[in-house]
């Protein structure tokens, strides 16, 4: 077969048999043989299963900051036997409405020695034993309470000992909240599986009315929730060797179940249609996965890939996030790629025989809607391409005002045990109570030999300390038992997650501590949860470039290796990178200014949670590219057969416009399902990633690339001879489909690279 025309090139004919290819091969395997790959699958989930509740790990937000000022002044408190510094602090606070606290002394030091006794407690310091425990009014306070590890990484049931230890001050009509990581384990079970339901049931309904055939509606679904489970199951059983946060069971089931019903519906429709076409449902199953599964397998890899970048965070607490969602997602794909096609099998040619209308696939005839649609972006390119990117720098201008910071326990659903424990400790003591800075300051011996040295230090200390503004009060600072430290506590005027505290925390570490320790021979740092978040803050927005540079250079070599076409890659990871930011304008419009943050069930204005900007960006260029893959391989395909990229853009376009609006829609109600969580964080990442999806699939697909590649044409498909014989060769589609031609080779590649230059 010989292609004429302007880019006169000779394409290799393909002489291999169609069952050459390995997913050829895997495809027609599975389709042969049902239910042997159904019987593994069920094995394998069972198996998965039983471990994960046998052997399975828990979630908490524990991360390392080695290296960071707040870390070296809690191993200097930790080595130098500061008094109270052993361990992980929780506030339990109290609050007696029928007088003094010290009207219930017993009760108060019962309940304390009760909770010394329990398992894995370093030490208790009761209200009333403990200076500024005890609020004004004499009717607030808090135990500092200090466990051996992380009391949230604990077994829920370790809440139960701690309500039986303070039963007897409930009964003395004392209340009792907890706060801080012992609030987090005390938090209820995430009520994901609404979200779930939610995110399934639009599936079906989408799926219904968009394909009108119950098998393809269904076995998407079946592969999906069988491919989650497996994942997160999976997931379970690393996190006994590993630690992943809060988050990572509900980022991991959102992303898991999105692509998991994107990968096999994208499978479903391609076989539907090969089917009036092949020797046989087997023989359609085979080509689909060498096809699309091919697609399918490239676009899994990319989204993987992207979430691996975030481990260039240097953060081990992000990068394992990035594990989290990638390990439903390669799960996801592995069972569409093999359950799927064994589900066709089964079903035969009798895949439409229970429908809901007349069952549709791939459109045909250039008199569709979608061909018309490409139509009319051909003859006004400028039109649509102005106007998306319009549309997406509206969106995204609020981006430049992005606030990164940690969302406390003030903006926790007031039915937790946590957010009652931090308002009781915000109205008795002032809201920076909530989050206090330690300020440890180490000793020269050969400048501070003297008590009277180190007392005129600590005076200077205290007296700039409590100058500050922005300090609510400050403790004069105490020498260590072996006099190698002076330890203050500094209370802030504001709450942890608060503008004005996180100013405080530069304007001491930054001017105030080196200003008054200046040739005094001595160091200060800043320590506590609230130093250590703003540590953790300052280390992500500086290594945020980086991991955007990783991750736009992964996918922009593998796209480039995939389709062959630098300008082809490279408008992708631009549009993309369009997209995000939008998307990140809408997060910083809602949670941070407070735009109908209401409607989500949040009373007050937050910071954006400083590791969801990162994670939204591994995530969103991900699936972003998952569906560039799928387009851009049947723009492609018949690039490869006709050599004209008006008709590509159009019959791609029109090819995948209704299964990528079907997959969009599916996905944005996965991710929008999630809005009922009341985690503020889970919140963050459900409407910044629905929204991406939604803008990925109208304003990118519909009008962006379309209108860009007809205004780009040939040049679309140019690449320079050296990098063409330099790139390996990924092909996703048309080189596993034996009625496609095949590609050309590296020297026809850079003729008509030639040619198109010309």
């Amino acid at each position: 077969m010989r292609l004429s025309g302007r880019t006169g090139i000779t394409p290799v004919e393909d002489s291999g048999s169609p069952g050459r290819g390995l997913l050829h091969r895997v495809g027609r395997a599975c389709a042969r043989h049902p239910w042997r790959v159904i019987g593994v699958w069920l094995l394998v989930l069972l198996a998965a299963v039983a471990a994960d509740r046998a052997w399975g790990g828990a979630y908490a937000d524990d991360f390392d900051l080695s290296g960071t000022p707040s870390r070296t002044g809690s191993d200097l408190l930790d080595a130098h036997g500061a008094a109270g510094s052993r361990g992980v602090a929780a506030q339990i606070a109290v609050r007696s409405d029928d007088g003094p606290l010290s009207g219930h002394r017993d009760t108060l030091v019962t309940a304390g020695k009760r909770l010394a006794a329990l398992p894995e407690v370093v030490s208790v310091a009761a209200p009333l034993d403990t200076a500024g425990a005890v609020a004004d009014d004499g009717r607030t306070g808090y135990y500092t309470v200090r466990f051996r590890r992380n009391p949230a990484q604990f077994e829920k049931s370790y809440v139960e000992r701690v309500d039986g230890a303070v039963h007897a001050l409930r009964a003395d009509d004392v209340t009792v909240e907890y706060g801080g990581p012992l609030g987090q384990l005390a938090r209820p079970a995430a009520a994901d599986r609404a979200s779930e339901a939610i995110g399934i049931g639009t599936a079906v309904l989408v799926l219904l009315l968009g394909f009108g055939s119950v098998a393809a509606a269904g076995f998407p679904l079946l592969t999906a929730i069988i491919g989650l489970l497996a994942g997160l199951s999976t997931l379970g059983l690393l996190a006994a060797r590993y630690s992943f946060a809060a988050a990572s069971p509900t980022l991991a089931t959102m992303m898991g179940l999105g692509v998991g019903l994107d990968y096999s519906l994208f499978l479903v429709t391609r076989h539907r249609k090969l089917l009036h076409s092949a020797d046989g449902p087997v023989e359609a199953a085979a080509r689909t996965v060498a096809t699309s599964g091919r697609a399918v397998l490239v676009a899994a890899l990319t989204v993987t890939a992207a979430l691996a970048g975030l481990f260039a965070s240097g953060v081990d607490f992000i990068g394992m996030l990035g594990v989290a969602a990638g390990t439903t997602v390669l799960v996801g794909a592995v069972a569409a790629l093999t359950l799927t096609p064994a589900l066709l099998g089964l079903a035969g040619r009798r895949i439409d025989r229970w429908r809901v209308r007349t069952p549709v696939d791939e459109p045909d005839d250039s008199g569709d809607v979608w061909h018309r649609w490409a139509a009319t972006v051909r003859r006004r390119p400028w039109t649509f391409l102005l106007l998306g990117l319009v549309v997406l720098g509206v969106l995204g201008a609020p981006a430049a005002a992005l606030r990164l910071g940690h969302v406390d326990a003030g903006a926790s659903p007031a039915s937790y045990t946590e957010r009652r424990a931090y308002d009781l400790v915000a109205r008795g003591f002032g809201p920076g109570t909530n989050g206090p800075l330690t300020v440890v300051v180490t000793l020269d011996k050969d400048h501070a030999t003297t008590g009277a040295e180190r007392d005129a230090l600590a005076g200077a200390l205290r007296d700039a300390l409590t100058g500050t503004p922005g300090v609510a009060s400050a403790t004069r600072p105490v020498p260590t038992a072996d006099g190698a430290l002076l330890v203050s506590t500094v209370t802030p005027d504001t709450g942890p997650q608060d503008r004005a505290t996180t100013d405080l925390v530069h304007r001491l570490s930054d001017d105030v501590l080196p200003g008054v320790l200046s040739g005094k021979g001595a160091r200060g740092y800043l320590t506590g949860t609230t130093a250590a978040q703003q540590d953790f803050r300052d280390i992500l927005a500086d290594r945020l470039p980086v991991v955007v540079g990783v991750v736009v250079a992964a996918a922009f070599v593998l796209l480039l290796a995939v389709f062959r076409s630098p300008v082809v890659a490279l408008k992708a990871a631009v549009l993309n990178l369009l997209s995000i930011t939008a998307s990140f304008g809408v997060v910083v419009a809602v949670f941070q200014w407070g735009w109908g943050a209401a409607l989500l069930g949040i009373d007050e204005k937050v910071p954006v949670e400083s590791y969801v900007p990162m994670m939204m960006f591994a995530i969103v260029f991900g699936l972003s590219m998952d569906y560039e893959i799928f387009l851009l391989s049947r723009v492609r395909e018949t690039w490869l057969e006709t050599r004209d990229n008006h008709r590509s853009v159009a019959v791609g376009l029109a090819g995948t416009a209704r299964v990528i609006t079907c997959a969009a829609l599916i996905m944005t109600s996965v991710f929008l399902a999630f809005l009922l969580s009341t985690s503020v964080v889970i919140k963050m990442l459900a409407l910044g990633l629905g929204v991406s999806v939604v803008l990925d699939a109208t304003v990118v697909r519909l009008l962006l690339v379309p209108a860009a590649m007809y205004l780009l044409g040939e040049a679309n498909w140019w690449i320079p001879r050296w990098l063409d014989r330099v790139l390996p060769r990924l092909d996703p589609e048309g080189s596993g489909n034996p009625d496609a031609p095949a590609e050309p080779s590296a020297s026809a590649s850079a003729s008509a690279s030639g040619a198109v230059t010309r």
